[in-house]
């Protein structure tokens, strides 16, 4: 049998839409443990615009805290688009530890996407 690695990245630039993109990300990885051609996963979840904000507890933010570091902790790469943290007024101290920072949240996007990563924005 042919064993595929899968490589997504899901986009996220409204806060109203974490609930739901957290929500897709655990099912994708239950449904990837179901899959007998899923030899690997690796996500990726960029956000931009004022979701960066939700990577922020200390600023009031952080209402998912909890269930992106387990997702983290299984894996799941938290990102955060630098030129939106400094739009909403963060700098790298103030999020997750679990979160890191890249320089430009499109390029990411174009980067991951030439790598052969699916896109998801919910």
């Amino acid at each position: 049998m042919d064993y595929t690695e899968y490589r997504v990245i899901f986009h996220i630039d409204e806060r109203s839409k974490w609930k739901l993109l957290l929500g897709n990300v655990e099912n994708l990885l239950q449904a990837a443990d179901s899959y007998e051609d899923c030899q690997s996963i690796t996500v990726e979840v960029l956000a931009n615009s004022e979701a960066v904000l939700e990577y922020a507890p200390a600023r009031g933010a952080g209402s998912y805290s909890a269930q992106m570091a387990g997702l983290h902790q299984r894996g799941v790469t938290f990102a955060a688009c630098r030129n939106a943290m400094k739009g909403n007024g963060l700098t790298e101290t103030d999020l997750e530890d679990f979160v890191v920072a890249v320089p430009a949240g499109v390029m990411e996007l174009v980067k991951r996407q030439a790598q052969g990563y699916g896109y998801i924005k919910p």
